[in-house]
């Protein structure tokens, strides 16, 4: 085998395709990545890490403006925007070289540029719109990933309009911003920067802020986003955004056509996603995309023999475990690896770190109802735990929901303090087809905010002791 030849040949570095070529090589297969940009993908750079490390300063800043409660003077605070920046800058790069020492450790040949499929098992390189190289593979997976979707009228400009892109490199901290999109990116910037003092107003063309969440747990998420001064604009459409000198102009229009105004210093546009599928050699292969997303079967094949797709490129959920699983299973599947489970979405936990966070996997209530399934509920609130009382975070709840007639649990869903670290125990559970009685004989300890868990499941069945 040459050096242009390889089992495997994955194309885009993030949380699926660098885990793809790693598994590939610790299989025994001669594994290779091109990346035209950034290793880790938009997760690692743009996207998951990067927010969080921003994310995190504005958690510090809200205990500092809280700590006279925690017996704590704390005077003249104040924020240094290009070094909280700047830190996130850090710990998005620290992590990217992270990745690049892992696949040469583990072997994997990374080639530096553009890939673009052009005929069975082969793989034009380009740099700089140059082609450099081919490489061969018996096996391509497509790993592009997906970029901010752009809608017609409200098309970003990178200094009054932005996208998740400039958001994370503000260049100013806007007196007044507007967010349009409630999803876990919208809100998550909605939060960091009200957080940081700015007047923050949210559009969302739902009914409901984060609309994909349970509708109880929108609904707590609304009051709290409230409650920490964000106005939320539900049923709403951004019509129009007229840019000038140094602010923006938005014309909203609500469900019954009533049209509105307001201006404001920048704009996050946080409306979804799309596929990255142009130019990488899809036209002339057996391979179908729908609404901008490749179609693949369980095990992340195409129509195309020898290609696969996994991750965003993939559609929904867009998240980066997800694409980390389908990676394995993918390259588990092409190495004749026994026992190799197709991935179930439903176990797939999904994580907001706003604040208050919120976190769930499976079912809402709603979708449980709507499938047919008789449910027994439970709920229980941080106010009745130990541990949250004594954090200071005693705003949130855990809700779960379970089959009646099997007890198997349907689906879980949380607000409040950490429930994302939370969020594993029931995707243990899911995973496992944990019923409510290996959830109530489980032992959990004490004091905890894991307890809340427990204690949700025995309010399901009338059981619950601190409520």
């Amino acid at each position: 085998m040459s050096d242009t030849d390889f089992d495997v040949v994955v194309v885009g570095t993030g949380p699926g395709g660098y885990v793809a070529a790693i598994r590939a090589a610790q299989l025994g297969l001669k594994a290779a990545v091109v990346e035209r940009e950034h290793f880790g993908g938009i997760c690692l750079n743009w996207g998951c890490i990067p927010t969080k490390a921003l994310l995190r300063t504005a958690d510090v800043l809200d205990l500092i403006n809280h700590a006279d409660s925690f017996g704590i003077k704390v005077e003249g605070v104040s924020v240094d925007l290009e070094k909280v920046v700047k830190r996130s800058r850090q710990v998005a790069a620290q992590l990217s070289g992270g990745v690049q020492h892992l696949l040469k450790k583990n072997k994997v040949t990374t080639i530096d540029g553009h890939g673009k499929l052009t005929g069975a098992g082969k793989l034009e390189i380009s740099k700089d719109g140059k082609v450099t190289s081919t490489v061969t593979a018996k096996h391509i997976i497509l790993a592009t990933g997906a970029r901010a979707r752009v809608l017609p009228g409200l098309e970003p400009d990178g200094k009054l309009i932005w996208t998740y892109k400039e958001a994370l490199v503000p260049d100013v901290m806007p007196k007044k911003l507007l967010v349009v999109g409630s999803g876990a990116i919208g809100i998550e910037f909605a939060s960091f920067f009200n957080a940081l003092g700015a007047d923050v107003t949210v559009v969302e063309v739902m009914d409901r802020v984060l609309p994909v969440e349970d509708a109880e747990i929108s609904a707590m998420a609304e009051k709290a986003f409230k409650k920490l001064g964000m106005k939320i604009h539900k049923g709403t459409t951004v019509s129009e955004l007229k840019k000038l000198a140094s602010n923006v102009t938005a014309t909203f229009t609500d469900k019954k056509g009533k049209t509105s105004s307001d201006s404001f210093d920048r704009v996050i546009l946080a409306v979804g996603i799309v596929g990255n599928v142009e130019d990488i050699g899809l036209e002339g292969t057996k391979i179908k995309v729908d609404r901008t997303h490749v179609e693949v079967d369980e095990y992340s094949r195409t129509a195309e023999p020898g290609v696969y797709a996994i991750g965003d490129l993939t559609g929904p959920p867009w998240l980066a475990h997800k694409a980390s699983h389908e990676g394995v299973i993918c390259v588990e599947k092409i190495a004749g690896e026994k026992d190799v489970h197709p991935l179930n979405t439903k176990n797939i936990p999904g994580c907001t770190y706003c604040h208050p966070q919120v976190a769930s996997v499976g079912l809402t209530e709603e979708a449980a109802k709507e499938a047919g399934y008789e449910l027994k509920v439970g709920r229980f609130p941080f106010i009745g735990n130990g541990k949250a009382v004594a954090l200071g975070e005693p705003e949130g709840m855990i809700k779960t929901i379970f089959d009646a007639k099997t007890g198997e649990m349907l689906g879980a869903h949380m607000i409040g303090t950490e429930v994302t670290e939370l969020i594993q125990g029931y995707g243990i559970a899911k995973t496992l087809e944990t019923t409510e009685i290996d959830l109530m004989h489980t032992v959990f300890p004490h004091p905890t905010l894991s307890e809340m868990m427990h204690e949700s499941v025995l309010d399901a069945y009338g059981k619950a002791i601190h409520f």
